[in-house]
């Protein structure tokens, strides 16, 4: 098996680069309009073939890679070195992605899925879906190359074959990491498309927008899939690593957002390219830095360069990325500029105080808090080369910096549905202004007279109000952004339900309904930006976080928050796979036991790696968290740590409505026939303050 999965490496190879080359020549040969022996049109489409013929040889290694992890077939040094006999089936499977080889060619074999599903869809538009597969076929040559000649993952075990594997990484042996990895490369990979298809409409310089409605789908599908990649990693944080938190701003957690960012601020300026014409250079922009983001991501992952749990080991692999962004940046200035003049806009902003306006600031804050992370991830390799030590930038910074941008971006999603296009008055401003202020201003007088008790806390004799820690009073501040949000999405819904209950004489629930389904793009991203506001909520409850730790022999208890925390027995136990030693806590509230939990600490044998196992108890109020931290030495006794989360579920809730809202914006809208109210005697008028978008 390990020669078939490299000859089908080696074949793929052949074939990427066969549709790179042949497909460039067909491209010149189109462009340059002379008659030929050679029909472009015929070598274009072996070329397009050539890429369909690469994904089965691709799926064909990345198979033979899971075969010989299910088999325990440890001549491979991957496998050797990534299971185990004992290790359940599910992780073997992960074993896929849990080392660097195995990683790369699931990169190959995303790219290649993708490549197979565009080179189907080639008819509808072939010159351009031509000029995008050439593009994504030199981008499948780089990382075959990396796969059959820098980093193969079919490389034999040198010497004798033990009769076991090392065993997986205890911190993968986890659920959500047989899925949050694939999700995160599904969003990595995902963004080579929209990418691919702004630079080849850059590059034949394609009249009119028709290359953002193809690629609309394609990079929706993309941020759905790296979101949920995403929050899948700060929930295997939160409950794997056992520090009580989701995320630390490590340098790999912020190398998944940053390409996030930017992704987003294009799904939300592109609209602006679509309806107006405006943005084209910052479109553009946008997406070839959402693509050079996810390599840098990748790059930093593999290379080294920054300390982080989530990386692989060093290697000179990262040097092949270096170089390769390189020169995709230069392919994409060369571009940019030899076709400038093509992406002049169509009209200019007339008002600050307009839809586009707040497109446009929207953004700007989205790069702005992109620049933030880009330069507190790097900043220890830029000290490093400039002072000859590294200097690390830690939680502290980001929570400074990136914070009140955050809050600020806030605001602009709440402002923007309530602006509309072109320009406004300040009646209708007034107007569509006074619920969202009346909820935000109603949330801090509630906070400031009952939930705060501004001088009920005092520290070295002095009162401690609550603007005087500042993640408190950015918590406080995040609540009534979030009800000003809120407030101002729920009356652009109830705003063009009522329009239509007028019309229809349907009730309020079949009217919102039926406003959803007539425009699915705008309904379902406010209801995207339901989920944000809700994950925002979620993350402004760390700022009330609470913790104790405690050694606890049976029958000793903590008191935390509204809980009371009995040990009632520690025990130990094994499996094959690892040893594990926990306690067994009642958690009483109000006298009444409520639950009982077993944190624990396990050692994984073929390792012998420690991983620790945390037991949740979790509520939409508060999260009550607790970990195992071990025995202490001189006693024998186990040490607990518990600690009281507060609003964390609003986290995992926003990522579901994020998913939902998603969906319903990629459902194509009703047509105008099949929309129109069976009892309407007239067209229905503009629902909102700034019409339909």
């Amino acid at each position: 098996m390990p020669a078939f999965g490299s000859f089908a490496l080696l074949l793929a190879l052949v074939l990427a680069a066969y549709n790179l080359l042949a497909g460039a020549l067909a491209l010149c040969l189109l462009a340059t309009g002379r008659p030929t022996r050679l029909s472009p049109e015929k070598l274009a489409e072996t070329a397009r073939r050539a890429g369909i013929a690469g994904f089965v040889a691709i799926t064909a290694a990345a198979f033979a890679l899971v075969w010989c992890a299910l088999r325990d077939d440890f001549t491979v040094a991957y496998i050797l070195h990534h299971s185990n006999r004992a290790l359940p089936t599910a992780y073997k499977f992960a074993a896929l992605w849990s080392g660097q080889e195995g990683s790369l060619v699931l990169w190959a074999w995303l790219l290649g899925t993708y490549g197979f599903v565009l080179r189907l869809r080639h008819r509808i538009d072939v010159n351009l879906h031509a000029y995008a597969g050439t593009i994504l076929a030199g981008i499948q040559v780089f990382f075959l190359l990396l796969v059959n000649f820098v980093a193969p993952p079919f490389a034999l075990t040198v010497g004798d074959i033990p009769v076991d594997g090392f065993g997986l990484n205890p911190l993968l042996q986890y659920p959500e990491m047989v899925i949050h990895p694939p999700m995160l490369y599904l969003g990595y990979v995902g963004f080579t498309i929209p990418f691919c298809f702004a630079l080849a409409a850059l590059m034949m310089r394609y009249p009119g927008e028709k290359w953002i409605q193809i690629t609309r789908r394609w990079t929706m599908v993309t941020w759905i899939f790296l979101t949920v990649g995403i929050f899948l990693g700060m929930h295997w944080a939160y409950a794997v690593l056992g520090w009580g938190g989701y995320w630390g701003w490590d340098p790999v957690e912020n190398a998944s957002l940053m390409p996030w960012i930017t992704g987003t601020a294009f799904l939300h300026s592109v609209m602006m390219q679509e309806r107006r014409g405006m943005m084209k250079n910052w479109n553009v922009w946008l997406i070839f830095s959402t693509f050079l983001l996810s390599i840098l991501g990748t790059l930093l992952t593999r290379s080294g360069i920054v300390s982080s749990v989530h990386a692989f080991a060093q290697s000179s692999i990262g040097d092949w990325f270096v170089g390769f962004l390189i020169l995709t940046l230069v392919v994409c200035i060369f571009s940019f500029v030899r076709n400038y003049d093509h992406l002049q806009s169509e009209h200019k902003l007339e008002s600050l105080v307009s839809r586009e306006s707040a497109f446009l600031f929207n953004s700007l804050i989205l790069l702005a808090l992109c620049f933030t992370v880009l330069w507190g991830t790097l900043f220890p390799v830029l000290s490093e080369y400039v002072q000859g030590s590294k200097v690390t930038v830690g939680a502290p910074f980001y929570n400074r910096v990136a914070v009140p941008i955050g809050l600020f971006l806030l605001l602009l999603v709440g402002v923007g549905p309530l602006l509309p296009w072109r320009s406004s008055s300040l009646r209708a401003i007034r107007k569509n202004f006074l619920w969202p202020n009346a909820a935000a201003l109603s949330v801090l007088i509630v906070v400031f007279l009952f939930i705060a008790q501004p001088w009920t806390k005092f520290a070295d004799g002095e009162r401690q109000y609550p603007w005087s820690d500042q993640a408190t009073f950015y918590a406080w501040i995040g609540f009534a952004l979030a009800a000003f949000v809120l407030t101002a999405i729920l009356n652009e819904f109830l705003r063009g339900a009522n329009v239509i209950r007028k019309h229809t004489g349907r009730n309020l629930l079949a009217s919102t309904w039926l406003l959803v389904r007539r425009n699915t793009r705008r309904y379902g991203g406010y209801t995207v930006h339901v989920g944000l506001v809700l994950t925002i909520v979620g993350l402004c409850g760390s700022a009330f976080n609470q913790n104790v730790e405690k050694e606890m022999a049976v029958g000793d208890s903590i008191n935390i928050g509204p809980y009371k925390l009995v040990s009632q027995s520690y025990t130990q136990e094994s499996n094959d796979n690892y040893e594990t030693e926990f306690s067994v806590i009642d958690v009483y509230r109000d006298g009444k036991k409520v639950t009982e939990m077993a944190p624990e600490k396990r050692v994984y044998i073929a390792s012998q790696q420690p991983q620790t196992m945390v037991a949740n108890h979790s509520t939409p109020l508060w999260d009550l968290y607790l970990v195992y931290e071990g025995k202490n030495v001189d006693t024998g006794q186990p040490i607990i740590k518990a600690f009281l989360n507060p609003l964390v579920s609003w986290i995992w809730i926003g990522l579901i409505m994020m998913v939902f809202g998603s969906l319903i914006a990629l459902t194509p809208s009703l047509s105008s026939i099949a929309a129109a109210p069976r009892t309407a005697a007239q067209p229905e008028p503009e629902v909102a303050a700034g019409g339909k978008s």
